[in-house]
């Protein structure tokens, strides 16, 4: 995981799910923030309302986040 993540949550578009689990695998980040409720009230503003909102934990013995790339900013 990239540390400047960890401790943050994350949305993520364009996901690829684990077909067992159901949790994303892979995504493109879109934005992230240490406060839920300002990532959310910004999602909705934006054009990506279909984002998978997940928590990067702090801790490495964690289940590891899912791969990602990160979309450049405008």
């Amino acid at each position: 995981m990239n540390d400047a993540y960890r401790g943050r949550w994350v949305a993520l578009d364009n996901c690829r799910y684990d077909a067992r689990t159901a949790k994303p695998v892979e995504g493109t980040i879109v934005d992230a923030d240490e406060d839920l409720a300002e990532l959310c009230a910004r999602i909705r503003e934006s054009e990506n309302r279909r984002c998978a909102i997940l928590f990067c934990n702090e801790s490495e013995e964690e289940t590891p986040p899912p791969a990602s790339t990160q979309r450049p900013t405008h």
